[in-house]
């Protein structure tokens, strides 16, 4: 899964409304002179079908404006206005000029839709106005010899390769710089920006089909001495290293991330409290045993934390880091190398432990 689809969708959003309402000005105008053109020319049919595209216009461009689902509204306008070219084109009285109108059709597409529906929409579309160019001007020598085929064909490929490259190397440039803007540069974890976007989905989601998800809030034990006894470089292996170890542990869908410092969060989507102290539980048991060698010196590390689950312990991603970290400061008070879980499942815990102690 793409875990930047939803954001690069949020960056486009602006430039395509922009798009949007440039292209529904222009139809509004267009239509409205064609209409009247075609009117005086006879087109009765063809006249209609343009105001009918202008009236749309007037309305799609009123409900754009404070719409939560561009993208809806994107594809309900495109849709007619390509299928309204291609009437165009079907019309007897039609100049032959109007099949120029094709070559917008790429541009438009990859504007408005991105790269791939962009893609499939231009290919459908530049098709069927082919196979109407050959069947309605079969019969006319001047205009089927090769030269001019070859012309139209190699100008309508090239504007729909330029167009998909630059939609490709438009996401791709966006992607790299959201990329940076949400990834901690030490130790490639995300940081708090990208945390706050993949929860903000993931609560969502949770809500709609009730999953569980939980926060761990991890802290490196007596960082400092780190520092001070071997230097801040070697703070930074330390960091770099605990990094390697929290991919090893975790899942591919679950997001690890630096905080600040020392500091680590981990959010664990479809993870209810119990699971969540298991894999903070495996953290801290695999960060003991894995000691760091930094030119022959042997740092041992130990770490603490606190669980936070999603619903008991809070709906939003800052009552969460709270509660974790009130937690990770409980463990850092009973002596460290400790993880404290969730309230509710401590709750659950207690009973096991006096049945243990009994027995």
């Amino acid at each position: 899964m793409d875990s930047y689809k939803e954001p690069l969708k949020a960056l486009a959003r602006p430039y395509r409304k922009a798009v949007l309402k440039a292209l529904l000005f222009l139809t509004v105008l267009g239509g409205s002179l064609f209409a009247v053109l075609n009117l005086h020319k006879g087109s009765y049919a063809l006249a209609i079908v343009e105001l009918v595209m202008t009236a749309y216009a007037i309305l799609v461009f009123r409900a754009i404006r404070d719409t939560r689902h561009l993208e809806r509204w994107i594809i309900a306008y495109a849709i007619p206005f390509f299928t309204a070219m291609m009437f165009a084109m079907t019309i007897p009285r039609a100049s032959a000029t109007v099949h120029a109108w094709v070559l917008l059709i790429p541009i438009i597409s990859h504007l408005l839709m991105g790269r791939r529906l962009g893609l499939a929409v231009s290919v459908f579309y530049m098709s069927i106005a082919g196979i109407i160019f050959l069947l309605r001007h079969h019969n006319e020598p001047t205009l089927m010899q090769a030269l001019p085929i070859a012309n139209i064909a190699v100008i309508s490929l090239c504007i729909l390769v330029f167009s998909h490259v630059y939609e490709v190397t438009r996401e791709q440039s966006q992607r790299q710089l959201l990329k940076i803007a949400q990834t901690d540069t030490l130790t490639g974890l995300a940081n708090r920006a990208r945390l706050s976007d993949i929860f903000e989905r993931e609560q969502q989601r949770a809500r709609r089909y009730n999953t569980p998800m939980t926060l761990l809030a991890l802290d490196l034990d007596h960082f400092k001495e780190v520092n001070d006894r071997y230097g801040h470089d070697t703070g930074d292996l330390t960091l770099q290293h605990v990094a390697r170890i929290f991919r090893e542990c975790l899942r591919a869908t679950d997001l690890p991330a630096r905080l600040g410092g020392e500091e680590f969060g981990i959010l664990l989507t479809n993870t209810n409290g119990q699971q969540g102290l298991e894999v903070a539980e495996k953290i801290r048991i695999a960060v003991a045993s894995t000691p760091l060698t930094v030119n022959n010196d042997v740092i041992r590390l130990t770490l603490s934390g606190g669980v936070a689950e999603f619903g008991p312990d809070g709906d939003t991603l800052r009552q969460l880091v709270r509660e974790a970290d009130k937690r990770l400061y409980e463990a850092k008070d009973r002596g460290r190398n400790l993880i404290i879980p969730a309230e509710a499942t401590a709750s659950l815990l207690e009973p096991l432990e006096s049945d243990t102690q009994r027995a």
